[in-house]
């Protein structure tokens, strides 16, 4: 079965349908009108996908509230603290553009099982550290491959047709996202325990090793991948890396050569090439891609930076509450994947105009925030903040992807999280000098970024003109 054909009568929700070769004759299945045991076996990885995913954020949440409790009970000031806390945004800053590039050029299979692998490791070592300079060494490996995600939706993208994708990456985010609710429960009854933060970390461990073993027995020999369908474009369809279309099977190329015949040259020349080609792309198509999505990072990563102080010092809530707040926002944004598909159809499939109605929505969301003066306003402007957020995220994701094609989305998707890693290094600082001025300051200035995201979106507007399915319809 062949993938990335667009989805025909009969197709598997999400998945593009099986179409028979010329001369070929079609399957009883087909002939019915009901989905290919190919396309059944194709859902069920997609499904099993999604537990890699619930899996990873179910793991990294047990630990991740525990982190700060226990630097400090290691006897870390608050400066040697904060060093280590940022050290991991730095890490990924640098690592995801390279191990995107690097999925690219080796297969999804090996840089799957490799990050999960030694991510797994550097939770191990952070149960074991009994200072400050273990806790430092343990946060190394996972800064480095802790993309178990980002893998998994360029894999996503691999599987499925551009129409899909949004509504397919929606529900991954969605399995995700409920694993990042229930893990700091669960975390938060293990630390409770004598000794519970090392049991914690025991069992994050043990959760990555458990993902490791579902992707090793994936059924990576049922599906075809074909990755390779688009390449990276430059403004309309220019093909830029490379010039060979080869599709890879059980996620990886075959060695030593390529479907035209001709010998594959060294790893490294592919991911310099790659990487010479997103330098192009970066000051061409995709910077206002890529500013909005920093944008609109560092504007949700001020809203939650002092939201638990914020709301103790403006109306009195206890932090307990304040965390069940947090609990039910999280719940709600889980479920926007699920409204993600009659979204997509209300507005004909056009990612560009949802990222910018639900950036205009979040701008209007935090203003309400930031001048709430009841506990009503809170909720409600946390309450549909969680969607907007959501669906923002799957459709800027989805907009990489449209703009680059999908011969490297690992690197598309690499270079996201590098933009995401940049905002995560310097929203802190500026919710600090914001928080000088007031509580409400870094709500206030999430939203003034906002409104500059809005005005850059609608600047470039013109450029991308057409409904997602014109597109679809022109390639």
């Amino acid at each position: 079965m062949e993938l990335g054909d667009r989805p025909g009568p009969g197709s598997v929700p999400g998945l593009t349908s099986a179409t028979p070769k010329p001369g070929q004759e079609p399957s009883r299945g087909a002939e019915a009108g009901t989905p290919a045991p190919g396309a059944l076996g194709d859902r069920r990885f997609l499904l099993c996908l999604y537990l890699v995913g619930f899996l990873d954020l179910f793991g990294v949440s047990m630990v991740v509230p525990l982190l700060s409790l226990h630097v400090k009970s290691l006897g870390a000031s608050p400066t040697v603290a904060g060093i280590v806390g940022s050290s991991y945004g730095i890490l990924q800053l640098f690592s995801s553009t390279l191990v995107g590039c690097w999925s690219d050029v080796t297969g999804r299979r090996t840089s799957l099982l490799v990050c999960i692998l030694f991510s797994a490791l550097g939770y191990l070592i952070l149960g074991a550290s009994t200072n400050v300079f273990l806790f430092a060494l343990a946060r190394v490996p996972v800064g480095i491959f802790k993309h178990t995600l980002s893998i998994s939706r360029a894999l996503l993208s691999d599987l499925v047709s551009e129409k899909e994708r949004p509504l397919v990456i929606g529900q991954f985010n969605t399995a995700s996202s409920v694993g990042f609710i229930l893990g700091p429960m669960v975390g938060g009854c293990l630390t409770e325990l004598d000794g519970g933060f090392y049991l914690t970390c025991f069992i994050c461990f043990s959760v990555f090793m458990l993902n490791a073993g579902l992707v090793w027995l994936f059924p990576w020999s049922d599906i075809k991948v074909n990755n390779t369908k688009n390449g990276l474009r430059l403004g309309k369809n220019r093909a830029l890396s490379g010039k060979t279309d080869y599709e890879v099977q059980e996620g990886s190329p075959t060695p030593g050569s390529t479907a035209h015949g001709k010998p594959a040259g060294p790893p490294w020349t592919e991911v310099v090439s790659t990487l010479r080609v997103m330098r192009t792309l970066l000051f061409s198509d995709m910077w206002d891609i890529l500013l909005v999505r920093l944008l609109m990072a560092m504007a949700v990563m001020l809203y939650y930076s002092n939201f638990v102080l914020a709301l103790e010092e403006r109306f009195g809530v206890s932090p307990k509450t304040t965390g069940y707040l947090i609990s039910y926002s999280s719940a709600l944004g889980a479920l926007a994947g699920c409204a993600l598909g009659p979204i997509m159809r209300l507005y004909g499939h056009d990612s560009h105009r949802i990222l910018l109605h639900s950036n205009t929505l979040t701008f209007l969301l935090l203003l309400l925030y930031s001048a709430a003066r009841t506990m009503a306003a809170v909720v409600l402007s946390s309450t549909l903040l969680s969607f907007s957020t959501a669906i923002g995220r799957t459709c800027i994701t989805d907009l990489q992807l449209t703009e680059g094609g999908a011969r490297s989305s690992g690197t598309l998707i690499g270079v996201g999280q590098s933009v995401t890693a940049v905002g995560r290094i310097v929203a802190p600082l500026l919710s600090g000098v914001a928080q000088e001025v007031s509580p409400c300051g870094p709500p206030s200035l999430g939203a003034a970024l906002a409104l500059v995201a809005i005005f850059v979106m609608s600047l470039n507007s013109p450029r991308r003109g057409g409904t997602g399915s014109d597109r679809l319809k022109s390639e």
